[in-house]
């Protein structure tokens, strides 16, 4: 049986007016925020799919549908908890995360270490265990744009 299984998550939302703007489980202020059925956060997002695909349990949307109620307007954190525990009925616990938020704006690297506290927090891992990296797309494309943020996440869990 395989003791280390690594997954990759990609996550993409629009920027919009009149929508508070949730990375990392962190709230930023900013003019916009994430367009979504929960908060939005891409971040979380991604690393959720990443666990999920590790585990080989399919997706974010599968556990967690964008049609039912329960998960409107949700805290993502709520649902990368329940991703941990997903992945922990299969056997297996997080052991890091790798991860890249694309934004022109805000500037994130005055965020990421709250957002690596927070998160480690959540999935019940030592901080060191959780990279976050914020980089642009040097005004290229959606992102560049500014109509939206894209994250992606590695992430390495191991059996138990």
């Amino acid at each position: 049986m395989t003791k280390i299984r690594v997954g990759f998550g990609y996550d993409v939302h629009r920027l919009v007016e009149d929508r508070e703007l949730w990375l990392g489980g962190i709230r930023l202020e900013y003019s916009k925020g994430l367009l979504g059925h929960s908060d939005a956060d891409v971040l979380v997002h991604a690393i959720c799919d990443a666990l999920l695909g590790a585990a080989n349990m399919r997706d974010i949307g599968y556990h967690f549908p964008d049609t039912a109620g329960e998960y409107e307007n949700i805290d993502s954190k709520v649902l990368l908890k329940k991703t941990v525990q997903l992945i922990a009925s299969k056997g297996y616990a997080v052991g890091n995360v790798d991860a890249t938020v694309c934004a022109e704006r805000p500037k994130l690297n005055p965020h990421i270490p709250l957002m690596c506290r927070t998160l480690a927090a959540v999935m019940s891992v030592d901080e060191d265990n959780v990279s976050i990296k914020a980089t642009t797309t040097e005004r290229l494309g959606f992102t560049g744009r500014e109509e939206g943020i894209s994250a992606y996440a590695t992430v390495l869990i191991e059996r138990k």
